[in-house]
């Protein structure tokens, strides 16, 4: 059983490794995480018991179980002991995807200015197939420019260096849409993003014609929703839908705050949100009116 799931994560991490490193990591601690959630399900160990035997809460166990933090070999020994896996061989498998789980991503080179809620969602982002975002006030941080990135870091980081590292660092995100196996990227932008004044006319208008070349992609979807439209489904707010090539894994929605994040991944929710999308592209103009409506508002700068 545990070989299998090797085996389908591995797929996963693969093509990680042909992103150099992409979201490897993120979706090996995922699978991990979800194996040994089912298996002590299996054998009606409760979160409590878990967390007692490695002397922890049951919140980190939950914690685990997500994926949201990094295993010790020792703490997946030991759970695989209280869940009656003895076999050697499936330990050895346990302990070999711990240990490629905890390798460090390229974007951990960041830690300095990467907050532990928004590392997560890079490497989420990284390991992603799918990538659905709905952005109300600034282009989606994968389409931004070099220029327009670095305005919209200095509205809330004063440091010059703190802030060109994380232009740094959104830069080396967007690499994600131009490689090969890279993700389908589907965003929906409200028209009040196009037309804020967050950096000059001119490079505004670079922001604009950016979006025009990135809308031609293949794997980038693009559509406007526009003042016209009035209320729409997404009113309550910005999010973002990941959904990943191994079918075990979750989708996750994603909703940025000022000092932190919120990940959604129960099922109910995620389908929620995935509705409120569905509704969403449906009601603002197609994406093959896209390019005609930023050129217009390009003209008008």
């Amino acid at each position: 059983m545990v070989r299998d799931q090797i085996s389908k994560v591995s797929t996963v991490s693969t093509v990680g490794d042909v992103r150099d490193d992409g979201g490897g990591p993120t979706v090996l601690r995922i699978g991990l995480g979800s194996e040994l959630r089912r298996r002590r399900e299996a054998a009606g160990v409760t979160r409590e018991a878990a967390g007692e035997a490695l002397r922890a809460s049951p919140a980190k166990i939950s914690r685990l179980e997500l994926g949201r933090v990094g295993f010790k070999e020792r703490d997946v020994g030991d759970l695989l002991t209280l869940y009656g896996v003895v076999d050697g061989v499936e330990r050895a498998g346990f302990l070999e995807l711990a240990r490629r789980a905890n390798t460090p991503g390229w974007w951990h080179r960041y830690s300095d200015v990467l907050a532990n809620w928004f590392e997560t969602y890079v490497g989420l982002e990284q390991a992603a197939s799918i990538i659905r975002t709905y952005e109300l006030q600034f282009v989606p941080g994968l389409l931004q420019t070099p220029a327009y990135a670095r305005a919209v870091t200095a509205l809330s980081h004063r440091d010059a260096a703190e802030a060109e590292r994380r232009v740094d660092l959104r830069m080396r995100r967007q690499e994600i849409l131009t490689v090969p196996d890279g993700p389908t990227v589907w965003a929906v932008v409200d028209e009040a993003a196009l037309r804020r004044s967050i950096v000059s006319r001119d490079l505004m208008k670079d922001q604009l014609a950016h979006l025009i070349e990135l809308s031609a992609l293949p794997n980038v979807s693009l559509q406007i929703a526009p003042f016209s439209y009035g209320g729409h489904a997404a009113a309550g707010g910005p999010f973002t839908i990941l959904r990943f090539a191994d079918p075990s894994l979750p989708d996750i929605v994603y909703m940025e705050q000022l000092t932190s994040s919120l990940y959604l991944d129960k099922r109910a929710d995620v389908d929620h949100y995935a509705i409120v999308m569905d509704r969403l592209c449906a009601q603002v103009e197609r994406p093959d009116r896209t390019a005609a409506i930023i050129a217009a508002i390009r003209a008008e700068l």
